[in-house]
This record gives C-alpha cells, sequence and structure tokens, in this order.
C-alpha cells in the first residue's frame, strides 16, 4: 500500500459480492485499481494517470478534455465549485465491454479533491437512472477518496456490462469544498446537481439545478470491448465538439461516426478530445491548452489507441481577426505556424506508432471570422494537408461541406447559422466523409 493510500481515509468495503469483481478483472490482466501520480500540476502534453496505457486492456469508450476553470460562452459551475453537493452526469459511449470503470480528472485542481462518493448506472431519462444497474466506484474498494491536485484517476472495475451506443449516469457527491473544478466547458448535454448527497438516488426529483458542462469526469473505459480493433480519437475545437448540434442529442460528428461504424463491419471506440474555442499553437485560459501541448494527454495517453482526426486551425485562423468574445487570446498566426503545429502533432503520433488522418477546414465565408486575409491562410492551410503527404490520410471536408453556388462559404444545408459551426446534418456529413478503410 503506498503511503498515499495510507493517508487516504476510507469508508467500509462493499459488500463480499463485489469479490468476483476484481476475481474477473485479474483473470483479464487488468487489476489496476484507482491510483494517483505524484502531487502537483502536471503539463498537458503529459500522461498524468497510472496504470491506464496500451497493454492493460482497457479501451476509452468516452472522453472529455479537461480544462482550467473559467466562465464560457454559457453559464457553469466550474469557477465556484461544489460544497454539500452532488453532480450528475449523463454520457453516451460508443463502444460497449464486460467490464466499465470511470476517470476522473484534478487537471486543474491546486489542491486535493476528495470524492466522498461516486456512483455509476444505467440511465433511464434525463437524471433518473436504472435502479438494477446502480454501482458504487471505489479505490481499492473504498467509497471516499482523494485526487491530488494535477492528476487524473481511474477507478476499480466495475461488473456493469454496456453495449455500444449505451448511456451512462455518473454521479459525484462532494461534502468538503472542492473549489474551482478542473471541467469541460461545452458538453452539449445536461449535468444536474443537487444539494445534499444524492449519489444513491435513482429519481431525478432532487437535482433542480442544470449545467451544459461536464465536471471532473475525463473518461469512462471497458475492457473485453467487441471488436478488439484499437479506438479512435478525434482531436480538435468546437467542431469536433460538437458546437451548434442539438443539445441532449449526441448528434457531434464523432457521435455520428460511432452510429455508423456500428452498422458497419468496422465498427470500434471513438472518443472526443475537441474543446470549443482550442487553438493549435495558443494557450487559453477559456479554451484550453493547446492542440501541441495537450495532444500527448488527451491522444496519446489514452488506451488503446490506434488512430487520431485532427481538425484543427481555424481558431487559430480566425482570433487573428476577430478575437473571442469572451476574452479568448489575441493572436496574429501565420498560415505557416498553423502548418507547424499540424508537424508537431503528426512527429508525436507517429513516434507512438499511431496513424494520424488530417481533415482540412471547413469553408466559413459570412462569418465573423472571414476577412481576404483569413480566406487565404484557411486556402495555404488546406492545400498543404492535401498535398504535402504529412498526413496518413486526408479528410476534405472543405470540399464535402461547401455550398454547391460558392466553395469558400459552408453548404446552407449544413450550416447552424453563424456561417461557421454546423448543424445536425452537418456533423452527420463529416461523420460520412470518413473513409472507414482509412481509420486502420
Amino acid at each position: 500500500m503506498t503511503a498515499w493510500h495510507r493517508r487516504a481515509a476510507r469508508t467500509p468495503a462493499p459488500p463480499r459480492r463485489r469479490l468476483s469483481v476484481w476475481a474477473l478483472a485479474s483473470a483479464m490482466l487488468v487489476a489496476a485499481a484507482m491510483v494517483p501520480v505524484a502531487a502537483g500540476p502536471t503539463p498537458a502534453g503529459a500522461s498524468t494517470t497510472a496504470g491506464t496505457g496500451a497493454g492493460k486492456g482497457w479501451t476509452a469508450t468516452w472522453t472529455a478534455s479537461p480544462q482550467r476553470p473559467s466562465r464560457s460562452f454559457t453559464p457553469n459551475w466550474a469557477e465556484e465549485g461544489f460544497t454539500r453537493q452532488t453532480v450528475r452526469q449523463v454520457v453516451r459511449i460508443s463502444a460497449g465491454g464486460r467490464l466499465t470503470r470511470v476517470r476522473l480528472s484534478n487537471a486543474y485542481g491546486t489542491a486535493p479533491l476528495r470524492v466522498t462518493g461516486a456512483t455509476i448506472a444505467r440511465t433511464a431519462r434525463g437524471a433518473s437512472i436504472r435502479p438494477e444497474t446502480l454501482h458504487h466506484l471505489t479505490v481499492e474498494r473504498a467509497r471516499s477518496f482523494t485526487i491530488p491536485a494535477g492528476a487524473e484517476l481511474a477507478g476499480d472495475p466495475v461488473a456493469l456490462p454496456l453495449k455500444a451506443l449505451d448511456s451512462v449516469t455518473v454521479t459525484l457527491h462532494f461534502a468538503a469544498p472542492t473549489g474551482p473544478a478542473t471541467y469541460h466547458a461545452q458538453a452539449t448535454a445536461t449535468s444536474y446537481r443537487a444539494a445534499g448527497d444524492h449519489r444513491a438516488d435513482t429519481s431525478a426529483t432532487a437535482f433542480t439545478d442544470t449545467s451544459q458542462s461536464w465536471y471532473y469526469l475525463s473518461a469512462v473505459d471497458v475492457i473485453g470491448a467487441t471488436p478488439r480493433r484499437p479506438g479512435v480519437v478525434a482531436f480538435g475545437d468546437s467542431l469536433t465538439d460538437g458546437y451548434g448540434s442539438t443539445p441532449g442529442a449526441d448528434n457531434r460528428y464523432p457521435d455520428e461516426l460511432a452510429e455508423r461504424l456500428s452498422t458497419t463491419s468496422r465498427p470500434r471506440a471513438i472518443v472526443n478530445q475537441g474543446i470549443a474555442g482550442n487553438l493549435v499553437t495558443v494557450d487559453s485560459p477559456q479554451f484550453g491548452d493547446s492542440a501541441t501541448s495537450r495532444f500527448g494527454r488527451d491522444v496519446l495517453a489514452q488506451p488503446r489507441v490506434g488512430t487520431v482526426i485532427v481538425l484543427a486551425g481555424t481558431n487559430d485562423i480566425g482570433m487573428s481577426e476577430a478575437p473571442s468574445p469572451i476574452g479568448g487570446p489575441a493572436v496574429e498566426v501565420p498560415a505557416q505556424k498553423v502548418i507547424a503545429g499540424h508537424l508537431s502533432l503528426i512527429r508525436q503520433a507517429r513516434a507512438k506508432g499511431v496513424r494520424i488522418i488530417g481533415a482540412t477546414l471547413p469553408p466559413m465565408k459570412g462569418s465573423r471570422y472571414h476577412t481576404p486575409r483569413s480566406e487565404r491562410k484557411r486556402e495555404e492551410v488546406n492545400t498543404w494537408i492535401r498535398t504535402s503527404g504529412q498526413y496518413d490520410a486526408v479528410i476534405d471536408l472543405d470540399r464535402a461541406l461547401a455550398s454547391p453556388t460558392d466553395e469558400d462559404q459552408l453548404d446552407p444545408a449544413y450550416d447552424a447559422g453563424d456561417h461557421l459551426h454546423l448543424n445536425d446534418a452537418g456533423y452527420r456529413a463529416v461523420a460520412h466523409a470518413v473513409n472507414p478503410a482509412d481509420l486502420g
């Protein structure tokens, strides 16, 4: 037992029937309990989780990139954090498995995070859950645990078998003040909050407050997934995060791609590591660490990753013309710097043996980002993505999403209304522009 675990206060162990879960996990070579790394801030490019890499048998089936607590386009609870409150979050996985585990992130916490208790269950509707599927989440079979500042923790295996495209509900209770919360700003989904301890509630009655962000929840992993192909990470900005899609409908392009592949001979886990507003080359308190600096953590450190799809650069170009209304970085990024950022991502992926696919930047004429100068930059970056031969494959979204009457503008059928982001039909078109054979 580590010194950290000796310091951690615990509640009594769960009932003996849980031991069968451990026996099964051990037989599958995954008796990896929730293991912290050393406390303290960790660079975004570094892995912050022990025991979660490839070779342990786990597959990431749902993810969200952690961000610093900040204000965003919609109100959130990140800066205030939680005290004597319960947070309930609903996510839809991409691939199923025999056992499940949850990962929680305190990546941007400045102090250890005390989780009084947590549960997982299959979702019923809204904030209600299916009572027969409720399981308490544990750390070495203890229901209360602490996540060091700067760390991510992966939990004990749970005997909750899941199928592809199932929705699961993760509920976290915090008795002590958390301080500002590591979160994911644009969930395009509803999270719920209740006063007091409601981690085991099966109904939605107590969960009267809502938010459109995720808090501390960074991943759901499965083991025994079928098929056993390595997973795919969708990496980028708001066009990957799903801004403009219908909230709560799981119509982001990675969701649509998972749905599409689930009906083919090539189904696999597809996880989303997009951050709305994210830039390739510039860190931002509101929009996350730059793509080049977070790539190691958000892509390469995920278990059983085989391929990454990169759709990034629009914000570097656009914010050179129109800074964000919520205080994003004022930048002047030339096209060659964006290209250098893409080359950095390619080098990082190749060093880890991960296949990397580049997507061209979609049209943005008519948006606040569009000027003659930004259009020239976009065309220069897209020409490089198409013709340089640096990527293992290319998805030409510039052409797939263009208006039939103006190639510099989004097809109106795909436009969410701001001439920059996509609606549900647009994200579906992105998923159908992916050649399954290119995923490896």
